[in-house]
């Protein structure tokens, strides 16, 4: 945790593999820690052929079924059935904006929103940035995207710094 949170958590990215990778891990985080996603991560990505969406797009039953087997991952059939067709919209968006990166970094203007929380309650589970998110990806046919995880997404993307101001990537991701 000590590890992420200081070298990845709130660094802007703007590749789109590793935006697709967050938009899943985020997904299977609902109603989970995030400590164990990050225990299975490794996992993750050699399931869902490193979080290529284009691969995980032609997943099929037979794929899925091997998935719901597999104890390194979370078994949710539907979470894992949402990473397939979240995939397929994931392609569709990049056609439509060029990239995924195009389209998810408009939500903020662009550039990463800076807050300036000085304890944890000030740190918001969602934005009006996070809502709208959340609708037109919902409109686009995302599932396991609603305003919190699309605000947790924000967060760990660097679309918003959450890091304390006590926090020294506070200073350096502003």
């Amino acid at each position: 945790m000590i590890k992420y949170h200081d070298e990845e958590w709130g660094v802007p990215l703007h590749d789109d593999r590793l935006i697709f990778e967050f938009l899943v891990l985020e997904g299977m985080q609902a109603g989970l820690s995030w400590s164990t996603i990050l225990h299975k991560r490794e996992n993750f990505r050699e399931v869902f052929a490193g979080f290529d969406p284009e691969k995980v797009a032609r997943f099929d039953g037979r794929r899925v079924r091997s998935l719901l087997s597999n104890p390194g991952i979370i078994r949710n059939r539907l979470k894992i059935n949402a990473t397939i067709s979240n995939a397929r919209n994931f392609l569709l968006v990049q056609k439509e904006f060029g990239s995924f990166d195009a389209y998810i970094w408009r939500f903020v203007g662009g550039k990463p929103k800076q807050n300036h929380p000085v304890s944890l309650r000030d740190i918001p589970a969602t934005s009006p940035e996070s809502d709208e998110m959340s609708r037109d990806l919902k409109q686009r046919g995302f599932k396991f995207v609603g305003s919190t995880i699309c605000y947790a997404h924000m967060q760990a993307t660097g679309m918003v710094n959450d890091h304390l101001v006590s926090c020294f990537r506070y200073k350096e991701l502003k």
